[in-house]
């Protein structure tokens, strides 16, 4: 059976709210050790739930720290479902840093974010008990009615929003505003091809 390796920076960490995630009713997982991104992201926290997230926008931010493990299908397939891959967030191979050697890792990262979520606090390593005093709120204590969600993603329906991404002097935000514009459409045409 084919494993994979999986870098985690936040509540999905040992000694974190989410952790449980790998236990093994779910896949199989081995811890393998720390690792940090070889580029610089920035990873925040936002929403009224105090989610931490590794936001896509390269060169900003700290070499992020984080937890590698060595999964399977399975155990991917599930965190793949819990982190709402690819609807929210996006699952890519990204180069990691274990022990002084690169591997290839993969990681979740939220592509569709407000530009004002670069302008919080980044982390270089995620706690939720850290001295940001910003507690994680698990899933079952959240209110049903609220959507965190738009506190987080982009509206391309909002001219402000859309705008924003393209931003002054930074071509990341340029290129953020592109995509965030294919992702869009896409979102259209699926919803679209669902009534017809």
């Amino acid at each position: 059976m084919p494993y994979s390796k999986l870098f985690v920076y936040g509540t999905l960490k040992k000694g974190e709210p989410n952790h449980h995630c790998f236990k093994s009713e779910n896949g199989f997982s081995r811890f393998i050790g720390n690792g940090a991104t070889v580029k610089k992201y920035p990873l925040v926290i936002a929403s009224k739930y105090n989610i931490p997230f590794l936001i896509d926008s390269p060169g900003q931010g700290y070499k992020v720290r984080g937890e590698v493990y060595e999964v399977d299908e399975k155990m991917l397939h599930y965190i793949d479902i819990f982190e709402e891959h690819p609807s929210f967030y996006v699952r890519r191979l990204e180069d990691i840093n274990i022990n002084g050697e690169i591997n290839q890792c993969w990681s979740y990262f939220l592509p569709k974010f407000k530009p004002d979520l670069l302008n919080k606090e980044m982390l270089e390593l995620y706690s939720s008990k850290g001295p940001h005093n910003l507690v994680y709120c698990e899933r079952y204590n959240r209110d049903p009615n609220y959507n965190h969600k738009a506190e987080i993603l982009v509206n391309l329906e909002n001219v402000s929003d859309a705008f924003q991404l393209c931003g002054t002097n930074h071509h990341h935000n340029l290129f953020h505003f592109f995509s965030n514009l294919l992702f869009w459409v896409a979102d259209i045409k699926m919803t679209f091809i669902m009534f017809i």
